[in-house]
Parts: C-alpha cells; sequence; structure tokens
C-alpha cells in the first residue's frame, strides 16, 4: 500500500509539473489539457473538435515541446495519399535496391491536423497505426515508436467538401475534446503573452522523457477500483444501449476506456483508488463521439452530451 501511494504521488507531482508547464502557453484550456495528458500516459488517442483559431494545434504543439520526444504534424488535405503519411520505398541508384524512407508517422507525438479533410484511404492508414502500433508498406509489417501518441484535429463548421470519419473508426480515438472559447479574462491574458518574433510554446523545456511516461502507465495499471466501481461504469455503458433516444449505444471498448482514464484521473490526484468523480469527469469525452442518436431526437436539438449528462443523473452513485 505504501509503495502504491509513492507511485501515485510521483504521478501527480509529475502531472503538476507538466500541466503548470503548459498553462504557461495555453490559456482558458485546463480541461482538455488535463484530459490531453491524461490520454497520453495511458496510450490513448484523442479527436479534437473546436472552431478555427481556439489552439487545438498550439496545445498539441505545446505537449510535444513540454516532452522530450520525437514530434511530427501533418496537415491533412483532400490529396494526401497514404504513402504521404507512413512513407515509401525508393529506389536507391548507388545499392540497386529499394530503401523505405520512413514517413512523419514514425514519431512519438503525431498531430493530424483537420483529419477529416482527406480520403477515407489515407484516414485508414492513419487509424490502422493507431489500433495496431505498426504500419504495413508493401506487405511489411513495421512498428512504431513507443509511446506513440495520436492527436486528430477537426473543424465543426465547414463540412462541405470533408470526409468524415465512420463510427468504426471514431471508435478508435479514445476520447474526443471539445475546444471551447476562453472567457473574457482569460482572452485578454491571451493578448497580454502575445509575442510577434516567436512562438508561445518556445518557451517551454522538457520536463519528461519517453521511458517516464512508459513507466508511468506501468504504475496506473496499479490504481485500485472496487466493483461498485466497475459495476457503476458498466451500468453507465450499458444505460446507451437501452435508451430510447440512443440508435447506436457504445462498445465494451468505451467502458475500458473510461476505467482507463478514471485511474489516470485518480493517479493524478495522487490518489491509488479510483471515485464516481474521476468517472463522471471523463465520461462526455469519452462517449460523446460514440453514441449516434435518433434522426428526430437530432433535429429537436437534443445534443449528445445533454444525454450523456442525463444517464450519468439516473445511474445511481456507488457508496
Amino acid at each position: 500500500m505504501e509503495n502504491s501511494t509513492v507511485h501515485t504521488n510521483h504521478i501527480a507531482e509529475v502531472s503538476e509539473q507538466v500541466l503548470n508547464g503548459l498553462k504557461q502557453v495555453v490559456t482558458g484550456q485546463d480541461g482538455p489539457l488535463r484530459l490531453l495528458w491524461a490520454s497520453l500516459i495511458t496510450g490513448g488517442h484523442v479527436l479534437m473538435e473546436g472552431a478555427p483559431g481556439l489552439g487545438k494545434t498550439m496545445m498539441v504543439r505545446a505537449m510535444g515541446q513540454i516532452i522530450d520526444a520525437d514530434f511530427s504534424r501533418v496537415q491533412f488535405t483532400p490529396d494526401l495519399m497514404p504513402a504521404d503519411v507512413t512513407g515509401t520505398k525508393i529506389f536507391d541508384v548507388q545499392s540497386g535496391r529499394f530503401t523505405f524512407k520512413q514517413g512523419p508517422i514514425f514519431t512519438h507525438l503525431l498531430l493530424a491536423d483537420e483529419v477529416n479533410r482527406t480520403p477515407p484511404k489515407t484516414q485508414a492508414a492513419l487509424l490502422e497505426a493507431m489500433e495496431e502500433g505498426k504500419v504495413t508498406v508493401d506487405g511489411e509489417s513495421l512498428d512504431l515508436p513507443k509511446p506513440f501518441f495520436v492527436a486528430a484535429t477537426q473543424n465543426p463548421i465547414e463540412y462541405e467538401g470533408t470526409y468524415p470519419l465512420p463510427e468504426a473508426q471514431l471508435d478508435r480515438f479514445t476520447m474526443k475534446l471539445m475546444v471551447d472559447y476562453p472567457e473574457e479574462e482569460e482572452e485578454v491574458a491571451i493578448l497580454e503573452g502575445h509575442r510577434i518574433t516567436s512562438k508561445r510554446e518556445a518557451v517551454l523545456t522538457p520536463l519528461i522523457g519517453v521511458n517516464e511516461i512508459l513507466a508511468l502507465r506501468d504504475r496506473i495499471e496499479a490504481i485500485r477500483t472496487e466493483e461498485s466501481i466497475l459495476r457503476y461504469i458498466t451500468s453507465m455503458i450499458r444505460s446507451t444501449r437501452t435508451h430510447p433516444q440512443v440508435m447506436l449505444g457504445a462498445s465494451p471498448r468505451a467502458g475500458l476506456a473510461v476505467l482507463t482514464l478514471s485511474r489516470a484521473m485518480a493517479a493524478m490526484e495522487g490518489r491509488d483508488y479510483v471515485i464516481p468523480d474521476d468517472i463522471k469527469f471523463v465520461i462526455k469525452p469519452v462517449l460523446r463521439h460514440r453514441l449516434i442518436l435518433n434522426p428526430d431526437v437530432e433535429l429537436e436539438g437534443l445534443k449528445t452530451d445533454d444525454l450523456i449528462e442525463e444517464i450519468v443523473r439516473t445511474v445511481m452513485v456507488p457508496r
């Protein structure tokens, strides 16, 4: 028990240092930053949605700056091919053989900007890498670095000419973060911190390496989860499948994501056990992209987050 407490205290200290560093350059997005970090240290992937100019790209760039790891950014466009992401084999005249040239996906942190602007074939190449931790080029399977973390962004406004991700591929993302406008004082702080000559994240220095992130994952695995908490998660997931306003409910993979992220939230708070509030904090980001509402419900203006809130209110909280 004492050793477990030491581990959770360490995770809490590291998390506080990282998040405080990120808040130096990312203003008004404390919740999304916390969830982004939790997903990274548990091996998940994140889909980020919000209007242009809210700092989605900067949040991920800042994360790449504060971690001593490889970082790549790909701007997804309609003409992007799978080989542009995964890499391709090129002919070497000197050796007379084909050699593999790695694509930007061979990195620790990958920012996939506007992922819904590229055709399904390229999207599938990215999502295969997310699921398997490897890519296949000309029949050869190649492992990606560990950890491998994808943060994909999409614009919720301009859907014309885009390729929305199908439900089976959306389910591969551990969570969907909604990035909203900052409060007035936070927006003033953004203006105060603006510099013409340098990017905001340039002030950040690496605080943690990739090996330590992998070690954090092992420690998060040890976080205790009582049976009552497991049943609480299960009740919420199963409620999405029987709700009259839901056409497609959450899969068991969603329940696993809730459990894993809840453990991460507990560890980040310095606890070696999960409480219901941990689950309530992560339930919306985990479920909002996995549920399909009935068409008539959407016409009435009911949002997925509203329905999740209703389910949270109706499921009995364990003591």
